[in-house]
């Protein structure tokens, strides 16, 4: 028998709605304005009044975009990226979070506290910047890829989750004479697919995003990420300067088109450079709350 809602509660129930509702707006409309403005012609968006539909549509802005060698060449640097770091600092994490779980590891506490320990507490900027000069990874793509292999807080919830598998299996696997290393790769890794999904997406989007890092340690353009050539565009607020996301091609295109303006270049290449994370995030949906979750709280 269905039970009956009461007036109040009905009330109650119109105004969380309608608060969520516009809660959801509020944050999808910036995205939504940036798409309208990304086809929209750069002269009229000049004029202002763009909302949620282009007004004079046009798929000139990311036409130039595709066009241009340097941004190709940032998306190949931020893939390369992206895939190769996260690759590794997902199986580096988990291998040594893998290893903190072993009860016989001498030091296993201390390791602990170490490692918390660098959580909260940094070496700052120049500290950083002068280790990677001695280490010769200036202007190296593996400046992307080495200083973040570990990270302290993947691995407390790779630690966590690790310990909450049964324990049977791997008394059963010592019982058969497997290793350490086999009861990682045969037994570890292929039960720990939801919380390895939920991490690797994590991660990739912390490398995707980032562009401070390439900003302080990259100086060849060859070696930009496409998120570091936007936020030069961003800051530069023309393109068609030293800055800019165009090349000599590109610009002299720019210069046939009346129809460009910086503000609609910049729309598009944002649309171009968020795309592929949003894509891949339904993916991965199902496994954050028992990846995650169940990872962080059981013990």
């Amino acid at each position: 028998m269905l039970k009956r809602i009461s007036t109040g509660d009905k009330i109650v129930l119109v105004l969380i709605y309608t608060f969520l509702t516009l809660l959801a707006f509020s944050a999808l409309y910036p995205f939504w304005n940036a798409v309208a403005v990304s086809f929209n012609q750069g002269v009229d968006t000049a004029k202002g009044g763009i909302t949620f539909w282009p007004r004079e549509f046009t798929l000139e802005n990311y036409k130039i975009i595709l066009d241009d060698d340097r941004l190709a060449n940032g998306f190949f640097i931020s893939i390369a990226r992206t895939v190769v770091g996260t690759a590794t600092s997902i199986f580096m994490t988990a291998l040594l979070a893998f290893g903190m779980t072993r009860n016989y590891l001498i030091g296993r506490n201390f390791y602990m506290v170490f490692f918390v320990f660098t959580m909260y507490f940094a070496g700052g900027l120049i500290p950083s910047y002068l280790l990677i000069r001695s280490l010769g990874m200036m202007n190296s793509f593996w400046v992307f890829i080495i200083p973040s292999l570990i990270s302290v807080w993947n691995m407390i919830i790779f630690r966590t989750f690790f310990k909450g598998l049964p324990v049977g299996l791997e008394e059963s696997a010592s019982i058969d004479g497997c290793s350490n290393w086999g009861m990682f790769f045969r037994i570890i890794l292929p039960l720990s697919g939801p919380v390895i999904a939920t991490l690797s997406l994590f991660t990739a989007v912390g490398h995707w995003n980032d562009w401070f890092f390439p900003s302080i340690y990259i100086t060849s353009d060859n070696l930009l990420p496409i998120q570091t050539i936007l936020r030069q565009t961003l800051n530069a607020n023309i393109v068609t300067n030293s800055n800019s996301v165009l090349d000599s091609a590109s610009a002299m295109l720019m210069e046939r088109s009346k129809q460009i303006t910086s503000k609609s270049l910049t729309m598009a290449m944002m649309i171009v450079v968020t795309l592929p994370i949003v894509l891949v995030y339904p993916f991965v949906q199902k496994y954050f709350v028992k990846g995650v979750l169940v990872g962080s709280l059981k013990e």
